[in-house]
């Protein structure tokens, strides 16, 4: 038996599960369609055919052209191409950025790398909720800034920001605007027509795909300068031989998830707002981090007043049930750290917190388990490290 089979997985931000027919499909394109797509016979026509096909099913979801989809290793990988393509593209218009203090480490450390070279970057600021407010970008526009980056959902609160009137006005402005959706893509209906967007990057292993897969939309009239250099695959954008298997998986997850987008987020909402209400009304010194509606369906952020975030992880590890205390794209907890703190919450408590951010998976009786343990977690009358109901233990967490 699967000793994970019973294991509580609420930490989809991170990353998720590939589905079994996510995984059949990425089987048979290694082991059946295993040519070439670069090459003129019969395996490499019909790697080139999955290829393209794949293509348009990224495009669709997206509502952008084919030809507008650059696949790539990840999310990493396509904020990279984003931000320095354009850099290099763009660098006789200026050499301003403008960004939020909450950006994922794969777009802050690139404009960190561009800062060192004589980049100016502004990082506006979020508010209360991690919310970024456009009038705070509208300010920050300077005459030299040719890019903006802000992200569509966070990785550690949810939040999701106004992408469509922030894309309005770089597209008023002439400024380039790339969105990091990561996080947002299959989890809410992403149009990168309504958004104004001319860079978006997503990626595979957030979606039931494998990792090591992504993509990234580039505008038709947007330019950018290639990162990676060789045989010019991907329209000479993004050098390397495909990896047919995993854009295969990632098409396929697409196929299977974008059709039931609304659904899963209404029924993943519910299940969010109960245990947010169960936590808030059953535990003392509790807070709800972000906003109640404008985040994502899945996201919960919790603030501790008496258990550090790391705590409260390795005990609900204990109970069978994986949640994080930040982003696991970097190491330690500063990121979330930071991003508290840029909320407003104190410094004492910042390290005190905790994200549970669900999938279509998950059950109101795994929720319900989850609230018990930490109920437990958190009474005053702990006796040992033992702290889950031992009947939904052994039902759940069988090692």
């Amino acid at each position: 038996m699967n000793r994970f089979s019973h294991y509580i997985y609420m930490d989809h931000s991170a990353t998720t599960p590939v589905l079994k027919e996510v995984a059949d499909s990425v089987y048979d394109a290694m082991t059946l369609f295993y040519g070439n797509a670069s090459e003129p016979h019969l395996l490499g026509k019909e790697s080139r055919k999955m290829l393209e096909d794949s293509r348009k099913t990224i495009a669709g979801a997206l509502n952008a052209s084919p030809e507008e989809i650059i696949f790539t290793s990840g999310g990493t990988e396509s904020n990279n191409m984003a931000i320095f393509g354009t850099a290099e593209a763009c660098f006789r218009k200026g050499n301003h950025i403008i960004t939020s203090e909450i950006e994922h480490p794969a777009v802050h450390m690139p404009l960190k790398i561009l800062e060192n070279e004589g980049f100016k970057i502004t990082y506006v600021p979020i508010d209360r909720y991690g919310i970024v407010n456009p009038d705070e970008i509208r300010k920050a526009i300077q005459p030299e800034t040719m890019l903006i980056s802000i992200m569509h959902s966070n990785n550690i609160m949810g939040s999701i920001q106004p992408i469509e009137e922030i894309g309005k006005t770089a597209r008023q402005a002439g400024i380039v605007f790339h969105c990091d959706a990561v996080q947002s893509y299959m989890n809410i209906p992403l149009d990168v027509k309504s958004l104004n967007v001319d860079l978006l990057t997503i990626s595979g292993h957030k979606v039931y795909a494998p990792k090591g897969t992504g993509a990234l939309y580039i505008r038709n009239s947007v330019k950018t300068v290639p990162q990676i250099f060789g045989g010019g695959q991907e329209k000479g954008r993004r050098s390397g031989t495909e990896n047919i298997p995993g854009i295969v998986g990632l098409a396929k997850s697409t196929d299977i998830l974008f059709p039931t987008i609304d659904k899963r987020a209404q029924e993943l909402k519910i299940l969010r707002d109960y245990i947010r209400d169960e936590v808030i009304s059953q535990i003392d010194g509790v807070i709800y981090n972000g906003h109640n509606e404008k985040r994502l369906p899945g996201n919960i952020n919790f603030t501790f007043r008496d258990f550090t975030g790391e705590s409260l992880v390795k005990k609900l590890d204990e109970c069978g049930i994986a949640v994080s205390a930040g982003s696991a794209c970097q190491n330690g907890y500063a990121e979330g750290n930071e991003f508290l703190l840029s909320m407003g919450i104190c410094q004492e408590l910042t390290g005190n917190s905790i994200r549970i951010s669900l999938g279509f998976e998950n059950t109101r009786e795994e929720a319900d388990y989850l609230i018990d343990c930490l109920k437990k977690i958190c009474s005053k009358n702990i006796k040992s490290s033992v702290v889950y109901n031992s009947s939904l233990k052994e039902k759940y967490f069988t090692f």
